[in-house]
């Protein structure tokens, strides 16, 4: 479609044309919401939220927004950060009430965990890498050369990147009287602490990897907080690849996660996910998909770069490339395993007499189903 196209919400005899106020961009990027298939019916949802559309949080050398019940409220279950810090710019020491996941978008990142046993660990992420902290974990971030870019995803709909505990506000709302007390030094050494968050702010880029960790006390290896999923393959299908992260390949990690490509005309084929919801996010390309629910509930959606996309544990869905370009969406699971049912597999795995009761397909179709599928990507 031109991009100077105007777009009519007709289908056939159906609807009338808008001649206005609109919003044309909108509309462009949403066909199937302005022209809904024919196929879709009932009420579902909101099950999109674009990451353009939160308040940003400009700070000293970088930024972060937020989607969070507030902003997405079918997305109970989880919320997302993406932030950017420059290069030598952290995120302050802190911690939080959730569990955090976190994928490497663009750039390097290191990232200081302290674990309750007093592990300190030191990690340098590149894109594609992961990392997860529980909840009560300390940790900080800070960008490496060329600074970086990130995804959060945390274990609560009500998460909010604003309201985490940091060390700043807790040493600024402690008592100097107790300060000194708890660390063994003339109050008066605590002149000069911040009366506020720092949250984000600059230093200078940090020594090699190597150097900081030779400077490290000698103990031994903690339970890893981090995955170097850059270096996982990916599994190829006809239409894409997909990468598969969780509990068996990640022990510590409390969320899962596919990271699926799709090439140009390719898509996730219809499944879904009986024992967690789905939160995603879109890198690039443009894709749509439909949600089902009972009572012949249906939407489509469509999603490019920055979409944030919410399918509910249980509703049946698909994932399909509307572009030119590949897709790539991160899939995120509040499960430590991810797992699925695709409806091709089960149809397989099914008698086919009381498949063909059912729908009353053809041979054509019984012959084309796939006992081995599951939730694959196709051409």
């Amino acid at each position: 479609m031109a991009n100077d196209a105007i777009v009519q919400p007709i289908r056939g005899t159906r609807g009338a044309d808008d001649p206005g106020p609109r919003n044309l961009e909108l509309d462009r990027q949403n066909p199937d919401i302005l022209i809904p298939p024919e196929t879709d019916n009932g009420s579902l949802p909101n099950l999109k939220f674009p990451f353009a559309m939160a308040h940003n949080r400009l700070e000293d050398g970088g930024w972060a927004r937020e989607v969070t019940l507030r902003e997405f409220p079918v997305s109970k279950s989880m919320a997302g950060v993406n932030m950017r810090l420059g290069p030598g710019v952290v995120r302050e020491l802190h911690w939080h009430k959730e569990a955090e996941w976190a994928y490497i978008l663009t750039g390097t990142v290191r990232l200081t965990t302290v674990d309750p046993q007093g592990n300190l660990s030191v990690d340098d992420l590149a894109p594609g890498d992961v990392w997860l902290i529980p909840a009560g974990i300390p940790h900080s971030i800070q960008g490496l050369e060329e600074g970086t870019e990130f995804l959060l995803v945390f274990d609560d709909g009500n998460f909010s990147e604003n309201e985490t505990l940091l060390i700043t506000e807790y040493m600024a709302h402690t008592p100097p009287s107790v300060l000194a007390k708890n660390f063994g030094v003339p109050v008066e050494n605590f002149a000069d602490l911040p009366k506020k968050e720092k949250y984000i702010f600059r230093m200078p880029v940090p020594e090699p990897l190597d150097v900081v960790r030779k400077q490290l006390p000698d103990r031994p290896v903690p339970t890893p907080y981090v995955y170097a999923a850059s270096q996982l393959p990916a599994k190829a299908y006809a239409g894409g690849t997909v990468k598969t992260i969780d509990s068996r390949n990640f022990p510590v990690t409390t969320l899962s996660a596919l990271i699926i490509e799709i090439e140009p005309g390719g898509m996730r084929e219809m499944h879904w996910h009986p024992d967690a919801d789905e939160w995603q996010y879109y890198v690039a390309g443009e894709a749509r998909m439909t949600v089902f629910d009972a009572t012949s509930k249906a939407r489509t959606f469509n999603y490019r770069a920055g979409d944030v996309g919410f399918v509910p544990r249980t509703l049946g869905h698909y994932i399909e490339n509307t572009g030119t370009t590949p897709v790539t969406v991160i899939n995120v699971f509040n499960s430590r395993i991810c797992s699925d049912i695709s409806l091709n597999r089960w149809m397989a795995l099914t008698p086919p007499d009381l498949v063909r009761g059912h729908l009353g397909l053809n041979d054509t179709v019984m012959a084309a189903l796939n006992p081995d599928a599951n939730a694959v990507v196709r051409g």
